[in-house]
This record gives C-alpha cells, sequence and structure tokens, in this order.
C-alpha cells in the first residue's frame, strides 16, 4: 500500500475513452505510474460531457479498475478538460512599485500577476490557467524573478487559457457526482507537453500535438516557457465519418478500416489494390479501394495539420520550433502520421514518449495515455510547490517561536 498522501490521480474524460493514471510520489519528487483505468467513452462528443449519466458511469469503471491495479483508495483529482470553447493568448501585466526605496516584495510579484490576470473576458468564461512566462522591471527583460531587485515599474507576461464556465462545470460535475473531489482542471493540450518534452526540448522550441477521438489539442514551448495553446474541434472521430461516407460502409467498420489499413501517407505502390470486405455469411459483399481509403485519411489529417501550421504562422512561432513536433494521443498510432506532419509543418517529426517518469510499461508507452499521465505531472509539481511553501512557513514560524523565546 501507499502513503495516501504520495497519491497523484490525473483523470482524462476524452470522446473516445475515459482513463485514469494513479501516480505515486516518492520522497525524493520522482514519480512512478502505479495504476491504469480506462472506458470506452460513451457519453462525450468532441471533447465535451453530452451525456452526463453515460460519463458518470463510464469515469465509475475507469476509476474502479485504476484503483484495483494500484491498491488504492482514489479519493481526488486532477481533470483534464478539453473542447472547442477553450482559447490561450498571450496577456502582460503592469504593476508600479509602491515602496520608498524602490525594492521590489513579493506582494509586488502577486500584484502584477493578478493585474495580468484581470482580463476583459465575457461573463460566462472562466480562467483555467494563467502561467506566467517572464517578468520585466523598468523595461528589462527576460527576468525570472524579480524579488529584491530595484525598479520603479514592474510588468510580467502571462499565458492565459479560458474557457465557458458552464461546460467547464459538466466535467467537474461528472466526477463530483461519483464523491471524488477535483484538485484542479488542466487543458489537456498542456498535460501532454509536460508529460513529452524535456527541458532542453521546451529550451529549443517544440510543438506537441495531440490528437485524440472528437478533438485535436496543440501547444508550443520555446525558450523555457509555454508560448501558445489551441484546440481544433476535429479528431479521429472525424476520420471515421469521412470514410463511412466516402466509402459508402456503416460507421463501425470504417473505424475498423481505418485501425486495420488507414495511413496519413498515400504511398505510389498500392494503386490498383482492393479490399474485399466480407459479409455475416462470408460471401464477398463489397470491394474497396485501399488508394481511396488512403486518400480520404491522408486529406483530413493534412487539414489539421495545416490549420495548426496557419495559426503558428500568424503567431509568428514557425520559426523558433528547433526540436520539432511531438505527437501523441490515440490518432498518433496512424501509420506515416510523422512523415505527413513533417511534410505539412515543414519540421521534423516523432511519436512523442512520455519523459522522466518511471512505472507501468503498458501505459507508459501508449501515446493515448499520454494526456492522463501529464495530469499526474501536473499534479506531482502542484504537490511539490505546496511542500515547499508549507516547510518555508513552519521555517518562518519556527524562527518568530525562537525570537519570542529570546525576548
Amino acid at each position: 500500500m501507499f502513503d495516501p498522501s504520495s497519491i497523484i490521480v490525473g483523470l482524462e474524460i476524452g470522446t473516445s475513452k475515459v482513463c485514469a493514471v494513479v501516480g505515486d510520489v516518492n520522497p525524493e519528487g520522482a514519480l512512478n505510474i502505479v495504476g491504469l483505468g480506462q472506458s470506452r467513452s460513451r457519453g462525450v462528443r468532441k471533447g465535451e460531457i453530452a451525456d452526463p449519466q453515460l460519463a458518470e458511469e463510464d469515469v465509475r469503471h475507469a476509476v474502479v479498475e485504476a484503483e484495483q491495479m494500484a491498491d488504492v483508495e482514489i479519493r481526488s483529482v486532477y481533470l483534464g478538460i478539453s473542447g472547442g470553447h477553450l482559447r490561450g493568448f498571450n496577456n502582460r501585466g503592469v504593476h508600479p512599485v509602491a515602496s520608498a526605496d524602490r525594492e521590489i516584495s513579493e506582494e509586488d510579484v502577486q500584484d502584477v500577476i493578478k493585474n495580468a490576470k484581470t482580463i476583459n473576458l465575457p461573463s460566462q468564461n472562466h480562467v483555467v490557467h494563467a502561467i506566467r512566462q517572464h517578468f520585466l522591471v523598468d523595461g528589462q527583460d527576460g527576468i525570472t524573478n524579480p524579488v529584491g531587485m530595484l525598479g520603479a515599474r514592474v510588468e510580467v507576461d502571462v499565458h492565459v487559457v479560458h474557457g465557458n464556465l458552464n461546460r467547464l462545470q459538466n466535467a467537474i460535475r461528472t466526477v463530483k457526482g461519483l464523491q471524488l473531489e477535483v484538485d484542479d482542471i488542466v487543458f489537456n493540450g498542456l498535460a501532454s507537453a509536460l508529460a513529452l518534452l524535456s527541458n532542453e526540448q521546451k529550451e529549443l522550441g517544440s510543438l506537441v500535438i495531440d490528437i485524440g477521438g472528437g478533438t485535436t489539442e496543440y501547444a508550443v514551448y520555446s525558450e523555457g516557457i509555454i508560448k501558445h495553446t489551441g484546440v481544433l474541434a476535429v479528431g479521429g472521430d472525424h476520420l471515421s465519418n469521412d470514410l463511412a461516407y466516402g466509402l459508402k460502409v456503416p460507421l463501425s467498420r470504417a473505424e475498423q478500416l481505418k485501425i486495420e489499413h488507414g495511413s496519413a501517407i498515400v504511398k505510389e505502390g498500392i494503386k490498383g489494390e482492393t479490399l474485399s470486405l466480407a459479409n455475416e455469411l462470408g460471401l464477398p459483399m463489397k470491394t474497396i479501394n485501399l488508394e481511396h481509403l488512403r486518400r480520404i485519411m491522408s486529406l483530413r489529417l493534412e487539414e489539421i495539420f495545416q490549420l495548426i501550421a496557419q495559426d503558428l504562422e500568424q503567431s509568428g512561432l514557425t520559426d523558433y520550433l528547433r526540436a520539432g513536433v511531438f505527437l501523441c494521443g490515440g490518432g498518433a498510432r496512424i501509420p506515416d502520421l510523422a512523415a505527413l506532419a513533417q511534410e505539412v509543418l515543414q519540421m521534423q517529426a516523432f511519436l512523442g514518449k512520455t519523459n522522466s517518469i518511471s512505472g507501468l510499461k503498458s501505459a507508459l508507452d501508449q501515446p493515448e495515455f499520454v494526456t492522463a499521465i501529464g495530469l499526474v505531472k501536473f499534479g506531482s509539481f502542484q504537490q511539490r510547490k505546496r511542500v515547499a511553501k508549507a516547510s518555508l512557513t513552519e521555517g518562518i514560524k519556527s524562527t518568530i517561536g525562537q525570537l519570542f523565546k529570546r525576548a
């Protein structure tokens, strides 16, 4: 059995699957994945809850399976969120330093961050993340911590992710309906990047693309900080729909064809190749042109990458991605996907591998579990901050106690 205080759980309620991952943080702060539970997702559409009752059942199945594997009782989770309503942008906060000696204090830092979060958003929207990028003091930029510096004006750049409050609450209520607490909500694209990227890759500049069943999330890191995030309401399910329509087959058969014969690239050698689909009696029922099948998939995937490329171009980030593209999510299993991404985005592309995490090999090596593992990693960072804060507070209390004793 594990110490309950060291257990962190990530929960992703996706369009095609619900996934719960249990992590254990050892005293040195290293993260070990000890449990995994998953269930087919029936109550989610395009990354958002569409049928709360079905979604709750699927979450229960995944959580129970994770509890049994890890031999723990799950009481709270870090919940991954997605959906076309989520938006990310960069914002700057400004704060004049009021102290007579012009030394910047921790309070000044908190105030400038608060100012950066005060954004003129629609009333129904909620800030999910306001991630600090870097500070400026009297116009000098690239400062990571201005406390103790002298200056008349401190500024901070933050990356803000926000979304519709009611649509966020739907996922939270589904979890709370199972008597589980939500430690925090985390944008799935950010979680995936945390699981995959090393510090060096964040510094060099990397793009993480997570292709799920109903959505594609992406996040850009450069110079060690998050620069950009985005969501497209298009995923693997849209490929299946395209195939069902284009090949005139039922959706379940289209999904099967995608998995068994799909590819992101149409190679010259397959011209004229066909597949015979047998019916229940084993008789030839329909002939499918393999080139046609792969052309349909290739065009849809190319469109996804082109939309991301256009967004990065508009944001002026394309030239900063020196480490390349890292692909994850269930869609990353499509053969030759990295080759297509490389062709469209004009940079190196790789199938992402989880970074600096140990434990269940069955989970760590699968692209569809990256987000849930990233949620656990996010939770471990939060726990580390809380422990550091608590020990600092204890240290201050102890010092004050010593002073009182001397007095």
